[in-house]
């Protein structure tokens, strides 16, 4: 019963290098499948379609910004004006064809009353489409 302890037979030495001979193998497989298949599933009936201009059914409506500070001011696209001229305005704008949005802006610390008063006024003049624009809340936080 002999045990061998040296370094005589070397044959435990690490390989380190990578065979990619099957990888290139299975890579040329697929080229081949996807080169046959290709002109399968694009294959269509050659057909003479019609040309045709696209026109807008129907233009977009600018849209119409009413601001409110908190002393309770009404500004029309950053102009000062009163109630009845918000009002008059509003009606005015109203019979458009197509009826632009109103969108308010109301400061943060403004009384609810006055952004009620311009909801109203919106509602008596027959806008139909009114929004409130607001800040997004900050990142983080």
């Amino acid at each position: 019963m002999a045990m061998s302890v040296g370094q005589e037979g070397g044959d435990d030495e690490v390989i380190s290098s990578i065979n990619t001979t099957p990888l290139v193998d299975v890579m040329l497989v697929l080229l081949i499948i996807f080169l046959i298949t290709i002109p399968v599933v694009t294959h269509t009936v050659p057909v003479q379609l019609p040309k045709e201009a696209i026109q807008p059914l129907q233009t977009t409506p600018k849209s119409i910004t009413i601001a409110i500070n908190r002393d309770g001011d009404f500004f029309w696209e950053e102009k000062l004006i009163d109630a009845p001229t918000l009002l008059a305005r509003l009606k005015t704008v109203s019979v458009m064809d197509p009826q632009p949005q109103v969108q308010i802006r109301g400061d943060q610390n403004t009384r609810y009353e006055f952004i009620g008063r311009v909801i109203t006024a919106c509602e008596r003049a027959g806008i139909a489409k009114v929004s409130f624009i607001t800040e997004p809340p900050a990142r983080g936080g």
